[in-house]
Formats: C-alpha cells, sequence, structure tokens
C-alpha cells in the first residue's frame, strides 16, 4: 500500500517537473535574449532600447496587469476581458499582431507598434496611451520585442505600398458596394456594416476564442481612422483574427472603391462627408441579403 502511494507521488512529481522547468526556461531565455544588444527598435530618429532606466518600470506599471510579467497575455486583469467583444490581452510571446503597414503573416514594423501604443485599441480594453513621450514608446517597443524568439530570426516585412487616394465620386461609392457583395464582407459585417451577417456568430480567432467582426455603424476602426488606415487593414488583414488579407483578390483601384463604400456605413464624420453625401443624394440602396444568399 505504502509502495503503490510512493509511486503514484514520484509519477505526479514527474509529469509536473517539465512544466515548472519548462516555465522557468521560458522566463530564463527571455531573460537571456534582453540582454543581447540586438533588443531594440527604430522609429523616425529614436532608438528605442529595451535596457532603459524606466522602460521596465513603464511596463509594470501601464502594460502587467492584462498583458502578464511574461508577456503572454495572462495579467491578473486578463480574465475578465475574454468575450467576444473585448478581445483577450494579446500575446507578445506569439508575435502575431492586428495592427500592421506589413503583410499578412509577417512581423509588423517598429512603428507599427509605436503607433498602436499611442493610439490604443477601439472597443477593446487597450487604451490610448499617448501622454507617454516617443522615448517611453520606442522603449516600450523595443521590450515588447524581447517577449518572442521570432523577433531573434525573423525581420519585420516590408510595408506595403498604398497608391495616391483617388477622388470620391458616386460610381466609386457604387463599385465599393459591388466589390463588398463580391469579396463577401457582408456574410460577416452584415449588409449594411452592422456585424450581423450569417456567419458573425461562428467566428473564432487564432487561439479558438469567440470573436465578432466589426461593427462599421459605430466607433472607428481598430487601426485608425483615415481612409488610408482602413486601405491598409483589408490589403494586410488583421493577423490573429479571421479578417484575411485581400492584397491578392483586389486591385488598388478596388481597394479604394471598397473604402469610399464602407466609409456610408459609418456614422458621418469627420472623414466620410463625402461619402455621406454622395449616399444621400443617390439614395442608395443596401445590400439584398436574400439575393446574395441564393
Amino acid at each position: 500500500m505504502n509502495s503503490m502511494w510512493l509511486r503514484s507521488i514520484v509519477i505526479a512529481g514527474l509529469l509536473l517537473f517539465p512544466r515548472v522547468v519548462l516555465a522557468q526556461l521560458t522566463e530564463y531565455q527571455q531573460e537571456q535574449w534582453l540582454h543581447t544588444p540586438v533588443v531594440t527598435s527604430h522609429v523616425h530618429d529614436i532608438t528605442g532600447n529595451a535596457h532603459s532606466d524606466r522602460v521596465k518600470y513603464d511596463y509594470r506599471r501601464y502594460c502587467v496587469g492584462c498583458h502578464g510579467e511574461l508577456g503572454d497575455g495572462n495579467g491578473e486583469n486578463a480574465i475578465w476581458f475574454e468575450t467576444p467583444l473585448f478581445a483577450k490581452p494579446r500575446d507578445f510571446e506569439l508575435a502575431v499582431f492586428k495592427c500592421r503597414s506589413t503583410p499578412t503573416g509577417t512581423l509588423p514594423t517598429d512603428e507599427d507598434l509605436f503607433d498602436t501604443i499611442a493610439r490604443g485599441m477601439d472597443r477593446s480594453n487597450m487604451p490610448p496611451w499617448n501622454t507617454f513621450t516617443d522615448r517611453q514608446r520606442a522603449d516600450l517597443v523595443a521590450w515588447i520585442k524581447h517577449y518572442s524568439p521570432r523577433w531573434q530570426t525573423e525581420k519585420a516585412g516590408t510595408p506595403i505600398t498604398i497608391p495616391a487616394e483617388p477622388e470620391v465620386t458616386p460610381e466609386r461609392v457604387k463599385a465599393g458596394q459591388e466589390v463588398y457583395a463580391r469579396v463577401q464582407c457582408w456574410k460577416c459585417h452584415g449588409v449594411t456594416g452592422k456585424a450581423n451577417g450569417p456567419s458573425a456568430a461562428t467566428l473564432t480567432d487564432d487561439q479558438n476564442r469567440p470573436i465578432l467582426p466589426y461593427n462599421f455603424s459605430e466607433g472607428r476602426p481598430k487601426c485608425g481612422s483615415t481612409d488610408r488606415d482602413l486601405y491598409k487593414i483589408f490589403m494586410t488583414g488583421l493577423d490573429g483574427t479571421p479578417m484575411p488579407s485581400f492584397s491578392d483578390n483586389l486591385k488598388p483601384d478596388e481597394a479604394w472603391d471598397l473604402v469610399f463604400f464602407l466609409r456610408t456605413l459609418q456614422p458621418k464624420n469627420e472623414y466620410n462627408e463625402k461619402e455621406k453625401q454622395i449616399e444621400k443624394e443617390t439614395k442608395m440602396k443596401p445590400l439584398n441579403a436574400a439575393q446574395l444568399s441564393q
């Protein structure tokens, strides 16, 4: 009886031990990577440094509650955010980021991360940290990069080329609506952009967690508010989400047409005055879901 009990303890210990070692190794590897000269960022004329006197303090004060000590998105506040509306904090170990200027599947540029810190993520618990100095943000970018081995072996992708924005016309807005139907944006975002398409309730992120599509009728896009930001979103995709890149499906002119149509789905704001006026003057009708489903 005693020998069976002892054997159970030994087996349990063997099963547990690799997990403990793995956790320790992960932390150890991060510490070793942190103490190399490679963990820097370059934004404009600033070189961010993960060894700055303040960066670890800033991360612990402002970021660790959500992103965790190991940058794995498991901070003590993370359990409150695991809903389709408010996604779990970003796991920096994976180095998979939604907002990028680079092609899908590639690492973002340092400037992409720098901008995200200041802008925040609308309709998430990531606020805009626009009170940080440029130096603080650049150092935090370097700090974020020390959490994933991808930054040791990969370079950031080359930013996509965004052509000059054409003039908004009724013809382009109408063409954008046709693109919206053709590439089946409506299946997730709905025919009026209210995130109520037939596939909306089935969506999951790359960690198999429920996620909602973007609702164009409220808020602003997660990765910026300008027309160029919108163009960039569907030409690079939002990695880690069901939103793919359409760079292989859309020509630049078609992408701009789609931008102009998407503006008509939003409440009137400083970015869509022309599109909303065209919508009103042409009495645009929404897409017919029944016909699209046939």
